[in-house]
C-alpha cells in the first residue's frame, strides 16, 4: 500500500471513529429534551425517567475501563465495530420500546455497548497518527465536543417537534440507525487493526462488585420517594455500601495476585487525583441534576414546546464551548488552577441568577430573561470541563496514566447517575410535597438550583486538592487515554 493511500485511509478511519464520538455525545443530550414526550407518550412515572437517563449512564460508566481493556487484548477495530454495530441494535430496540420498562433496558444495553465502542476511539487515533499530529486531531475532538453540546438538544428538540411519520418521540434513537450502519461499513473497510502490545487482565468479578454496589445505592434513592422511602431501601444502600468496602477489599487482592484490577487504588495516594476524582464526582452529580430538571421546568412547568426548550440553550451551549476553548487554550497555562476555581464560583452565581429570575418573573418568564443566567453558567462549566482532566492527571505516575484517565471518565459518569437519582429528593420530592398546584415545578426547580449552587461551592472548595499550576507537560499515555469530558 503506498504513503498516499495509507494516509488516505488513516483520515477517512478517523472520520469513522469522530462520527461515532459525535453519535454517542449526541445520544447523552438528546434524550432530555425529549422527556415529557416520552411520559406523555407511554405513560412512565417519574423514577422511570430518571432510569431512562440514569441506565445509560450508569452502564457506560462501569462498563468503560472494561472495554477499553477488551480492546487492548482482543483488537480495538474488533471492539469497535462490535460496539458501534450493538449501540445501533440498542438504538432500534430504544424506537421500538413499547413500555417504559422496554426503555429503560434498551437504554442499559445502549449504555454497555457504548462502553464498548467509546474507549477504541483514541487508541484507534493514537495507532493511526504519529505524536507530532495529534495535537490537531485532539483539537477536532474539541471541536466535536462543542458541537454535540449544541447540536443534541437541539435534534432532540426538532425530531420530536415534527413527529416524523407519526413517531413523536421515537426518532430521536432511530436517527442512530443509518449513523450506525454507515460506521460499521466505512468502519470494517478503513479502520486498521490494532492491539496492545502488553494489555492488562480483565477484572470481571471487580466489575460485578462495582455494578451491584452502585445498583444497590442508586435503585432505592431513585424508586423510595414513589414507595414512601420503605425500610427495604435504606436496607439495600446501606449493603451496597458493604458491597462497595468488599470491592475495595478485592482490588486489593486483585493487585497483589496479577497487577490487573479494574481500579489502581495506589492512585489513590495521589493527593491531586484524590481530589480531582471527588471534584469529577461533585461536578458530575451537578449537571446529572440539573439537566434533568431543567427539562422538566421548561416543558412540564411552563408548558414549552421542545423546539421552544431546545432553543432556548443554545446560548449555554455556545458559552461552554467558547469558554472550553479559551480555558485550555489561553486561561490555565497562565493562572492554572484558579481557572477552575473561578469556573465553579460563575456556574454557582449562574445558578443562583437562574433561580432569582424563575422566581421574580414566575410562570411568564421568556427565554431571552433566562438568557443571562444559562451564559454565566455556561461559561463556568466551560470554564471547568476541558483543563479538569488534564489537571487530575498532572501528578499521577506515567506508568498509571492511562488508567487514571479511565477512572476519571468513569467517574464523572457515575455522577450524573448519581445526580438523576438525588433528583428524587431535590425536584420530585417537592412536587410529592406540594400536589397538583400551578407553580409545583417552578417551585421544584428553584429548590432543585440550590442545590445545584450548593453542589458547585463544595466542587470549588474541593478543587484545592488540585495542583496550583498547570502541568507543563502531559503524562505519558494520558493523551492517547483521554476521553474529553461528556457534559449532560
Amino acid at each position: 500500500m503506498s504513503t498516499e493511500v495509507h494516509d488516505r485511509r488513516r483520515w477517512y478511519a478517523l472520520a469513522v471513529v469522530m462520527t461515532a464520538s459525535l453519535m454517542d455525545l449526541v445520544d447523552v443530550t438528546i434524550v432530555n429534551i425529549a422527556m415529557p414526550s416520552i411520559r406523555e407518550d407511554t405513560g412512565a412515572s417519574f423514577s422511570a425517567l430518571q432510569w431512562i437517563t440514569a441506565g445509560y449512564a450508569l452502564a457506560f460508566a462501569v462498563g468503560l475501563i472494561t472495554g477499553g481493556r477488551l480492546g487492548d487484548i482482543y483488537g480495538r477495530k474488533r471492539l469497535f465495530l462490535l460496539g458501534i454495530a450493538g449501540f445501533t441494535v440498542a438504538s432500534a430496540l430504544c424506537g421500538l420500546a413499547g413500555s417504559p420498562g422496554l426503555l429503560v433496558a434498551a437504554r442499559v444495553l445502549q449504555g454497555a455497548t457504548a462502553a464498548l465502542m467509546v474507549p477504541q476511539v483514541l487508541s484507534i487515533i493514537h495507532a493511526g497518527f504519529p505524536a507530532h499530529e495529534r495535537g490537531k486531531v485532539f483539537g477536532l475532538f474539541g471541536a466535536m465536543v462543542g458541537l454535540g453540546a449544541v447540536l443534541g438538544p437541539l435534534l432532540g428538540a426538532l425530531l420530536t417537534e415534527w413527529d416524523l411519520f407519526g413517531l413523536q418521540w421515537r426518532p430521536i434513537f432511530l436517527v442512530n440507525l443509518p449513523v450506525g450502519v454507515a460506521g460499521l461499513v466505512l468502519g470494517r473497510r478503513f479502520i486498521e487493526e490494532s492491539r496492545a502490545p502488553k494489555a492488562l487482565k480483565l477484572d470481571l468479578v471487580g466489575m460485578v462488585l462495582v455494578a451491584a454496589g452502585l445498583l444497590m445505592v442508586l435503585y432505592p434513592l431513585t424508586e423510595g420517594r414513589e414507595n414512601g422511602w420503605p425500610l427495604w431501601g435504606w436496607v439495600m444502600m446501606a449493603g451496597g455500601l458493604a458491597v462497595l468496602v468488599a470491592f475495595v477489599a478485592y482490588e486489593r487482592v486483585k493487585t497483589a495476585r496479577d497487577g490487573s484490577p479494574l481500579v489502581e487504588l495506589s492512585l489513590f495516594r495521589v493527593r491531586s487525583f484524590a481530589g480531582g476524582i471527588g471534584v469529577q464526582l461533585l461536578f458530575g452529580t451537578v449537571n446529572g441534576l440539573f439537566f434533568l430538571v431543567w427539562t422538566l421546568y421548561l416543558q412540564l412547568g411552563l408548558g414549552w414546546s421542545p423546539l421552544k426548550a431546545g432553543l432556548t440553550g443554545v446560548p449555554f451551549s455556545i458559552a461552554v464551548s467558547l469558554a472550553a476553548g479559551l480555558s485550555v487554550q489561553q486561561l490555565v497555562p497562565r493562572f492554572g488552577r484558579r481557572v477552575l476555581q473561578a469556573g465553579a464560583l460563575v456556574d454557582a452565581v449562574g445558578a443562583l441568577l437562574y433561580l432569582a429570575a424563575a422566581e421574580h418573573w414566575g410562570a411568564g418568564i421568556q427565554p431571552w430573561q433566562m438568557a443571562l443566567p444559562l451564559i454565566v453558567m455556561g461559561l463556568g462549566m466551560g470554564l471547568i470541563v476541558a483543563p479538569l482532566t488534564d489537571a487530575v492527571l498532572s501528578q499521577v505516575p506515567r506508568e498509571h496514566a492511562g488508567s487514571a484517565s479511565g477512572l476519571i471518565n468513569t467517574t464523572g459518569q457515575l455522577g450524573v447517575a448519581l445526580g438523576l437519582g438525588l433528583s428524587s429528593v431535590a425536584f420530585f420530592g417537592v412536587v410529592d410535597r406540594e400536589g397538583p398546584v400551578d407553580g409545583v415545578f417552578l417551585h421544584a426547580f428553584t429548590h432543585a438550583l440550590g442545590w445545584v449552587a450548593t453542589g458547585l461551592l463544595a466542587v470549588f472548595a474541593l478543587m484545592a486538592a488540585l495542583p496550583r499550576r498547570s502541568p507543563q507537560a502531559e503524562p505519558a499515555g494520558a493523551a492517547e487515554q483521554q476521553e474529553p469530558a461528556l457534559v449532560g
